[in-house]
């Protein structure tokens, strides 16, 4: 009687394993553990783990490739952050310099203004339209090349909090999943354990 209950109790679990993973076959193709999104990693192994009751049985191995492809995905976002840090940083660097430029320049234009009979640029001399045309040029494009500066650097800045919270979600989807994981083994092996204590006594 013991065994007509295994078997028929096996033979179930089969029939409901081979229905689902038919159900599952063509999504599955589409998900992989070592290429796609973590999320689709993730995807996978949930899928393609074994099913207890409510219980889900993952290979330490998925487990494992699983951790790496987070941390490697970790790893590049740290990278880019910091590279776009070093971005960040040049450009603010070429800002300081455009403004000191910028001043240096319009110093350079009052002084000229105070000095009327003077008109002498870079010892060419010109008359006062031009001269004032020419140096006006100038303050214009540094102007310009600071406001460009200054929209690079919010832009790169903006690009930086973005990978900073990209990165901070990325870390609590990865700990969080694998809280989830660790708990789901405890729990599949308490269940095999209390399985194992009943066969004895039985």
């Amino acid at each position: 009687m013991e065994f007509l209950k295994t078997l028929l109790f096996t033979s179930l679990t089969l029939l409901l394993f081979s229905t689902a993973n038919a159900q599952n076959s063509s999504d599955d193709e589409k998900l992989s553990l070592n290429s796609g999104t973590i999320d689709n990693q993730f995807e996978y192994v949930i899928r393609r783990s074994n099913s207890w009751q409510d219980y889900k049985t993952v290979k330490k191995t998925w487990l494992y490739a699983l951790k790496a492809h987070t941390i490697d995905s970790l790893k590049a976002a740290h990278d880019n952050l910091k590279a776009t840090q070093v971005v960040v940083q040049s450009q603010s660097n070429e800002i300081k310099i455009l403004k000191n430029n910028l001043s240096n320049t319009k110093t350079s234009l009052d002084n000229t203004i105070v000095e009327k009979d003077s008109m002498e640029l870079f010892g060419m001399p010109m008359t006062k339209p031009n001269y004032s045309l020419t140096l006006w040029s100038i303050v214009g494009i540094l102007s310009a090349l600071l406001l460009f500066f200054i929209y690079k650097y919010k832009s790169s800045n903006s690009i930086t909090k973005l990978a900073n919270t990209s990165l901070t979600e990325i870390e609590e989807e990865f700990e969080e999943h694998r809280r989830n994981a660790l708990e789901r083994e405890q729990k599949v092996r308490r269940q095999l354990q209390d399985m194992i204590n009943e066969q004895k006594k039985s």
